[in-house]
């Protein structure tokens, strides 16, 4: 291979690994089909809302003030109130899993008001299920501060007024559906290219590619091209559903959102490539990258689980995740607009990753080679 760059010798390149696309569906079914299905999997299988949370609600007490309590929870959005009169029975309830919480209101609750000094409420949650316990005692505790607040006749200093910036009504749909976008740019641009090198050397075809005069920048550019328009073209597909057929808002940009994801596509595709050059094996070569790559985005990005919330070890590892930096990136775009303090930055480090990766790609094919 020389080292001279023919645009011609690399629109005959590209031209012949598209027609390679375009003989093998099972491409299309990754870059078009399997999208198709994480994004309704996403947008209507997977929820985690806490709306309607089944929970027993156990009125010990009479008094007005009980009642009223008692009528708060049965009002609550975010609740499916079952009444009943005694602990006992409901305990029952809960280990059937007919309801995920109890709610007890003391018997001397209404006394304890009149003397300025309620007894807690006791709220009792399904821990086998940890996010709807959690949710079933914050919101049952914030049911609870708001009756409170509200049967206080005196007018309190302060007014407290709560507002959910960017996604008022808080649906996880709107933040899963967009991070899936991350999940199939992934797919795309590296188990895909994983393949691509791979596929040259076992059907031996690789040889005769070194006896062309083709350059090392030719060569990889030719692989790299193809699907980056591919992944393009996906993500475009599933942000036009989302934004159509998911009712996601879109507050940023075409071009924001065309610059993160050519950004993350530069990583992506590099590890695919040098995935592919390193293994020489499509097998190999998938399970590496399904590895690398599939699984790191989906469960250390963000995507599902809290960064914040993970222990410092493998919060340390999510930043060497390049989807670390989509996630959040694809997120404001759709839900907050142009935040480009946010998401230059952000658009740096993946583009640093992607040279990395390159280089490494670039090194190992050429040892390869020679």
């Amino acid at each position: 291979m020389n080292l001279r760059f023919s645009p011609r010798r690399l629109a005959a390149l590209v031209a012949k690994e598209g027609s390679q696309i375009v003989r093998d569906p099972s491409t299309f079914l990754i870059a078009f089909v399997l999208p198709l299905i994480l994004l309704f999997l996403f947008g209507y299988a997977v929820s985690l809302d806490s709306t309607r949370t089944r929970v027993a609600l156990v009125v010990q007490d009479s008094s007005a003030p009980a009642l009223s309590l008692a009528q708060s929870y049965a009002h609550s959005p975010y609740f499916d109130v079952t009444f009943a009169r005694a602990v006992q029975p409901v305990k029952q309830w809960m280990v059937d899993g007919r309801v995920r919480a109890i709610i007890v209101i003391p018997p001397d609750f209404g006394e304890g008001v009149k003397q300025g000094n309620p007894p807690p409420i006791q709220i009792v949650t399904d821990g086998s299920q940890p996010n709807t316990a959690n949710f079933a005692a914050a919101y049952g505790e914030g049911v609870r501060a708001a009756w409170a607040a509200g049967d206080d006749n005196r007018q309190p200093p302060v007014g407290l007024s709560t507002r959910f910036w960017y996604n008022p009504e808080l649906k996880s749909r709107y933040f899963l559906v967009p991070g899936s976008i991350a999940i199939v740019m992934t797919m795309i641009g590296t188990l895909l290219t994983a393949l691509v090198v791979a596929r040259e050397w076992e059907r031996g075809t690789m040889e005769a590619m070194m006896a062309t005069p083709i350059s090392m920048a030719e060569f990889i550019a030719s692989k790299v091209l193809p699907y980056y328009l591919l992944a393009l073209g996906s993500m475009t597909l599933c942000t036009l559903i989302a934004v159509f057929a998911f009712g996601v808002p879109f507050r940023g940009s075409v071009f924001a959102l065309f610059a993160i994801a050519s950004a993350f596509l530069m990583p992506a595709l590099g590890l695919g490539l040098f995935i592919s050059a390193a293994t020489k094996n499509q097998f190999v070569a998938s399970q590496v990258a399904l590895l690398s790559a599939f699984l790191p985005t989906f469960l250390l990005s963000g995507f599902i689980f809290e960064i914040g919330s993970m222990p410092w070890p493998i919060q340390a590892i999510t930043y060497a995740v390049p989807a670390r930096y989509l996630i959040p990136s694809l997120q404001t775009v759709f839900l907050a607009g142009d935040l480009w303090g946010l998401i230059l930055p952000n658009i740096g480090i993946m583009l640093l990753f992607g040279m990395g990766f390159f280089l490494l790609a670039f090194r190992v094919t050429r040892r390869s080679l020679d």
